[in-house]
This record gives C-alpha cells, structure tokens and sequence, in this order.
C-alpha cells in the first residue's frame, strides 16, 4: 500500500497544484467534496477554493451541503440578492443556531459566502449560482417556512399546512419528544405530513416567483413528511433512520437540480461518510446507503466524482455529547494500519490521489479509514472511527491534509439541539 501511494499520491502546496485533479473531474455534473470531520478548518478551506475553480471553470450551478434547508436559505437569498442588500455575512450566519453551530456558522466559510455574493453580481449567466441545504432536521423550522407563506398569500393550501402543524405542535418543537411519541406510542404525524407533501406537490407552480418559493415551499415539505419519517424511526433503528436522511438528502438534491434545469451541474458538501460510495464500506452489509451510492445510481458513474478528504494528525472542533459545548480537541496520530497512517507512512506532506482504471486495483484492499462525528472522543476512536473501507471504490479521489487545525466557530447566543 505504501509503495502504491508513493507512486501515484502527489504533494500539492496550493490550489493551483490540483490542476490535475480539475482535468481528472472532467465533464463530470455531480462533484462531491467530503470531510473526514466537521471541525477542521482546511477542508473548508480547499473545498471552497476546488469549489470556486468548479463554478469559474466549468459551470457548476449551485451548492448543496449537509446542513439545514431553512437556514441555508439565508445564504442562498444573500449571495442572490434576495435579502436586503446592507445585510452582513454575519447577520446571515446567525440563522445557523442549532447545534452543532460550526458546521456552517465559521470564519472559514464567510469568505465562499462574500466571494459568491460578488460572482452572482457580475455574472451574466441567466442563472445564479445558488447554496441550498440538503439535511432532514428543520421539521419545525420548515412548517414554519410553509405556514409563513402560505399566510402571506392567503392560499387555500393554508389549510393542509395548519392541520400538519396542529398534529406536531403538542411536542413543543421537541425532536426527542415527537419520536417517543411516534415510535413506540404511534401518536404519529405521518398522514398530515404526506397530505401536506402532496398538496405542495401538486400546487408548487401557484408559488413561482423570481425569489424561488416554490423550490422553497416544495424542500420544506419534503422536510416536513421525510423529516417526521426520520424521526418516527430513529428510536428503533439506526441503519433504517440513516437511509432515510440520505435518501432525503437525494430527494431534495433532485427538486433542486430539476428546478435549475437539465444541464445542472451540482457541487455536494457533506462528510465523508455521506459521499463515500457505502458499497465500498461495511455500511453495505447492514443495508445501508448513502448520497455518494445514490447520486452514482442515479446518474451513472461518468457524470460523478468524488473526493474524500482526511488527516494524519492535528485538532478538531467537537463535543464530548450531544448539545453541549464545542472544544478543540486533538486528533491523535492516525491508527498504524489505517488509510491515513498509510498515506502519512508515504509522505509526512500534503498529497491527493486520483483514483482511475490504471491504479484502482492497487487500492482495492479493505483498509480503516478514520470518521469523525460531531460527537468525538479521542481517547477512545480505535473502537468505532475507523470505517472499513475500499478507497479505490469508495472515492474518485482523495485529499490528505497530513497535519490539520480546528475550525474557527463564530459564537452564537441563542442555540437550540
């Protein structure tokens, strides 16, 4: 495997040096940037440098990311000049306020966010490059995006919405609480969701306008049926609540992509765990799938490339539990036998790889490849934060970033879990 790596992996010192990683993407529509973690500042960094060589140099229309739709939206309206134009970057990231915070609300991003307002504003393209979230959490934050809407217009649509906000609104915006009611109690909310869902469906183009509502209103029902799906299931089964939010994630990456019309061409943001081909892992044999086997699915491997990123060392921002404090936590020396301690072995440098039909067979042994949540505990990452992995399957591509720095969070008042 070393050897193998010294021999294709090269080091790369700037974004300039992945030119051939840019020609290696090709003509291809789909490109997926992962992350071996949430907190570290330099995949944020050259994802959205590979992302702005992506929309300058080849086209790409839009951005979709692992985070929640109602508060991307913020993003989305800002750099499209939706929202009042004396608003600052800042203003817009304090809509990111349910925990983990980072993710989206960072320093590291705010440079993407200033430099897309300033493209769509010279651009002469008939459409703008947008920010959409993908993730299956804002259940309550959706329905209040559809009930907003539907009130201001006075649609007839109001009153579906209304009823599926009735049958939620005993939980007290309480994830926890709705699914111990819908999982073991079936004091569920499914029928009000999926009649909300189809009435958005069928009546989206009474919302068309030049600020997107109907993309708008037609994501947030899809959040509000698949995120009441998630959540009903969640406290049974883990394997069957995943597949649900990717095949989510998948589902409103397609409203998008439709709504930007045939020749879209989509850059995805989300952890490696979500990009990564789960054929290629053991998530395959627990029945699991994700975006990066959903999205090749869809549209054949030639319109897809994906790009895993990960670390030999360094420090992160997690938490030791859900909901609590954010800490920079350090990333200890990769695990002796692990995809990262091969590639450090290799080179202790900054590297990529290309993963294409002469070197794929040298890396289609299974070998540990580190994942690190939003929850972490270094001391104890050699029980479970390493994923079994086919990395020439896996991925098109792999960034290595030998020794990585924490993110750099913005500090919110006002969080909710």
């Amino acid at each position: 495997m070393i050897e193998s790596l010294r021999k294709y992996a090269n080091p790369f010192h700037s974004i300039d040096d992945l030119d051939p990683l840019m020609e290696a993407i090709g003509d291809a529509k789909y490109v997926l940037l992962g992350e071996s973690s949430h907190g570290t500042s330099e995949f944020y960094t050259i994802r959205a440098e590979l992302t702005k060589r992506l929309i300058q140099e080849k086209g790409f229309s839009f951005i979709a990311v692992e985070g929640d739709w109602p508060a991307c939206q913020s993003i989305n309206r800002y750099i499209k000049g939706f929202s009042p134009s004396n608003k600052d970057v800042r203003e817009v990231l304090e809509n990111f306020n349910r925990w983990p915070t980072w993710m989206w609300a960072n320093q590291e991003i705010i440079g993407l966010i200033k430099w897309l307002k300033e493209f769509n504003q010279k651009t002469n393209r008939s459409e703008k490059v947008g920010f959409y979230g993908l993730d299956v959490y804002s259940l309550w934050e959706s329905l209040d995006e559809i009930v907003g809407f539907l009130t201001k217009i006075n649609s007839p649509e109001l009153e579906a919405a209304k009823k599926a906000f009735a049958c939620f609104e005993p939980h007290n915006r309480n994830n926890k609480s709705y699914a111990v009611s819908a999982g073991y109690l079936s004091e569920d909310c499914m029928k009000e969701a999926l009649h909300l869902l189809s009435t958005i469906q069928k009546n989206k183009w009474k919302f068309e306008d030049d600020q997107e509502s109907s993309l708008n209103m037609e994501v947030n029902a899809l959040v509000t049926a698949h995120a009441e799906e998630y959540y009903r299931t969640m406290v049974k089964s883990d394997d069957k609540s995943w597949n649900i939010r990717d095949r989510h994630m998948v589902d409103a990456l397609n409203s998008i992509s439709k709504f930007y019309g045939k020749d879209a061409k989509v850059i995805i943001w989300e952890h490696n765990t979500h990009v990564g081909d789960a054929r290629a892992t053991d998530m395959k044999d627990e029945g699991m799938v994700n975006v990066g086997q959903l999205v090749r699915e869809q549209n054949g491997e030639d319109e897809v490339f994906i790009v895993g990123f990960g670390t030999y060392t360094g420090t992160v921002i997690a938490s030791t539990e859900w909901g609590v404090n954010l800490e920079v936590m350090d990333v200890p020396p990769a695990q002796p036998d692990s995809w990262e301690y091969f590639m450090h072995q290799a080179g202790a440098m900054n590297q990529y790889l290309i993963f294409n039909d002469i070197n794929r067979k040298e890396f289609s042994s299974t070998v540990g490849h580190r994942a690190i949540g939003v929850v972490y505990h270094p001391e104890y990452e050699h029980f479970g934060n390493y994923v079994p992995s086919n990395m020439g399957k896996r991925y098109d591509g792999f960034i290595f970033v030998d020794r990585t720095n924490a993110l750099h969070p913005l500090v919110l008042e006002h969080v909710s879990i």
